[in-house]
């Protein structure tokens, strides 16, 4: 990259523990007084506190999302999973052993066939409602495409007894985050499967015989190898991603983290989660040649939320 121009972008987490406190115990409340149909409110209102306390270069992110369009794909995600343990349950009521073996094979085979589909709406809705200074992010990735390379590579992985899983869960991140807009301006991540699969390996090896120490350095090597490959590109401008964290600061963070949580019972959780963010984020060195204030909108709403409540269901939210 050019040295020329080149600046350090202004990023934090900004929120309070006692604030997001208050939304996660009023949605926990209305979650369970309603039997669980709140849900999909309550993560509009969490994400909309997460999203608009995050701050670059002085202004906050937002999620323009809403409750309604994620209690559409929350029911069709319940829908679908409820019909097929119903089938389960009939074919095992009768007595019917082809009947259920039918049913387990097909549940299965949805469950992991799935996955792709709801990856793919997931970052397609999401980005769509993340915005900041009114510029919306978007997903251009194409569903057949990224279909093929989950198969491809799930398969690779059953073949190798899920060695190929490091390869697999790179080649899913170049894809996806390579086809993230922001604005006119593009992120591309270009990461190796091998370079990962060594590195969890040392990570994994070392963290065993040092009986756990290690383990904070190996977090440090994560989190520094997830952002070092990561770029957002708008011509020949360009800014790069650095994790900054050391093993000692993640060290503290998990060390108080765990404190709160047995100390508290679980209550501290929403503390817990915005001391994470605000170490985290504080810590991410953004530096580049872009014009922030040039970037413009380029990509359209989209409103189908059923691949975020997929992945949110299987509690694969995680892979971005």
């Amino acid at each position: 990259m050019e040295t020329k121009n080149m600046k350090r972008y202004a990023f934090s987490f900004q929120g309070k523990g006692g604030d997001y406190f208050g939304v996660v115990v009023v949605n926990w409340l209305l979650t369970v007084i309603t039997l669980g149909l709140y849900y999909p409110w309550a993560k509009e209102r969490t994400l909309k506190y997460l999203y608009s306390h995050t701050n670059l270069e002085g202004d906050n992110f937002q999620f323009t999302g809403t409750g309604k369009e994620m209690f559409v794909g929350f029911i069709k995600v319940f829908g679908t999973f409820v019909a097929l343990y119903a089938g389960i349950f009939i074919a095992a009521k009768t007595q019917n052993s082809v009947l259920m073996v039918i049913f387990i094979i097909v549940f299965y085979a949805l469950l992991i066939g799935i996955i792709p589909f709801a990856i793919h709406g997931f970052y397609k809705y999401r980005m769509s409602r993340t915005s900041w200074r009114g510029v919306r992010f978007g997903y251009r990735g194409d569903r057949g495409t990224l279909v093929k390379i989950y198969f491809k590579d799930l398969l690779l992985s059953i073949v190798t007894l899920g060695l190929y899983g490091f390869w697999m869960t790179i080649d899913l991140r170049n894809y996806t985050l390579s086809n993230i807009k922001f604005g006119n301006a593009e992120f591309k991540y270009n990461a190796k499967g091998s370079e990962y699969f060594f590195l969890n390996l040392k990570g994994i090896f070392l963290t065993y015989i040092t009986l756990g120490i290690y383990s904070f350095w190996f977090q440090r090597d994560i989190l520094r190898f997830y952002l070092d490959h990561l770029t957002l590109n708008n011509g020949n401008e360009k800014v790069r991603f650095q994790s900054k964290l050391t093993p000692g600061d993640i060290f503290e963070l998990t060390i108080i983290n765990m404190l709160i949580i047995i100390f508290t019972l679980g209550i501290g959780y929403a503390f817990v989660e915005v001391r994470t963010l605000t170490k985290l984020f504080s810590n991410i060195e953004i530096v580049g040649n872009i014009d922030l204030d040039a970037l413009k909108q380029t990509e359209a709403e989209y409103k189908n939320a059923f691949g975020d409540e997929a992945l949110d269901a299987m509690d694969l939210s995680g892979i971005i």
